[in-house]
């Protein structure tokens, strides 16, 4: 894989070009200040201070009362640390209100390469749908999984010279409330020719498939050859399609081929050699019985508090827990 194989897979690179068949999307160029929001870890967690009356949330966050909780006294003659203020970023929250109205008011966001989605657990609705900037902010500064597009997109290129991207983008789709998790699907382009396809939702058996497996083929078939073929101009490479009740494909995504893509109901290799062995033949997988799950390989939760081992999330958080409870009881008055 070559870094023009990787930029072509920016959404704001491929976008332009498959507009008429792809869903509704407005993009907004991230200004630097707000990429290094992102990526800025090195003090407490917090969220831009809105300049609308509208977020709820924002206003919770920052309440000046709320605050006073957490300052901390260095001692009797020592004066307290003011809290960091939250950064503000008017002029982009503007566009993004701005950008969501035209969406018919909820959308899903993503940066040049990735969705939030290992993040959608901390959203009040447990999915990616936002209706404002600090929904936004909140589940792009909660994820874990944007930190490859923020700082390790080109580490598998074998010419890589970029560290990052000039320019970080925003990308707001419009949100489906319709929308079927079936009926996406992955297909692999080796050799512009599409040599596999999968049920991109692996962690779910939908019987439906069964039934429309050979006509999704045919369709998905022939709107690659029509739409895609010609106009992508990497040999290797993968993209999502949704398919609409009335038949229709949309594109989703373009990806890389190998490296940090997911090859789901596949291994690379399989796909490697599906090509070496048979040609002009598409082999499609979906998830045949409930046996056939695949279930590990996104979750709703950080994987830090999946790990328990020393270090991890769960290991700090009861370490502090026993130190509490521990001051408690040597604590005078307790009763003990």
């Amino acid at each position: 894989m070559k870094e023009e194989d990787v930029n072509r897979c920016q959404i704001q690179e491929w976008y332009p070009k498959f507009k008429p068949v792809s869903i509704r999307t407005v993009i907004h160029e991230l200004p630097e200040s707000f990429v290094e929001y992102l990526v800025d870890d090195s003090g407490p967690f917090l969220l831009p201070l809105s300049i609308s009356g509208e977020d709820a949330l924002p206003n919770r966050i920052h309440n000046p009362i709320d605050e006073e909780d957490y300052q901390v006294s260095e001692g009797p003659g020592d004066e307290s640390e003011q809290p960091p203020l939250p950064p503000s970023f008017p002029e982009l929250e503007l566009n993004i209100k701005e950008s969501i109205n035209t969406l018919g008011g909820a959308v899903f966001p993503k940066l040049n390469w990735s969705a939030p989605k290992d993040s959608a657990w901390i959203s009040t609705s447990g999915t990616l749908r936002c209706t404002s900037f600090s929904e936004i902010a909140l589940l792009l500064r909660s994820s874990d999984s944007l930190v490859h597009d923020l700082c390790h997109a080109y580490d598998s290129c074998i010419d890589k010279t970029l560290l990052r991207p000039p320019s970080f983008f925003l990308a707001l789709r419009k949100w489906y409330s319709s929308f079927l998790p079936e009926m996406e699907f992955r297909c692999f382009v080796r050799g512009q020719q599409l040599v596999g396809i999968s049920q991109r939702e692996v962690t779910t058996f939908y019987p439906t498939l069964l039934e429309e497996k050979n006509d999704l083929e045919l369709l998905i078939k022939e709107f690659f050859t029509e739409n895609v073929r010609q106009k992508f101009e990497s040999e290797n490479y993968t993209f999502d399609v949704y398919v609409t009740k009335d038949g229709r494909a949309k594109i989703l995504d373009f990806n890389p081929w190998g490296a940090f893509t997911l090859p789901l109901l596949f291994t690379w290799e399989e796909l490697e050699q599906n090509l070496e062995e048979v040609e002009n033949v598409v082999d499609f997988r979906i998830v045949e019985s409930q046996c056939g799950i695949r279930p590990g390989l996104k979750t709703a939760v950080p994987q830090d508090y999946l790990d328990t081992g020393p270090g991890s999330g769960w290991d700090q958080f009861l370490r502090k827990a026993d130190k509490e409870l521990q001051q408690q009881k040597m604590a005078p008055g307790n009763g003990a």
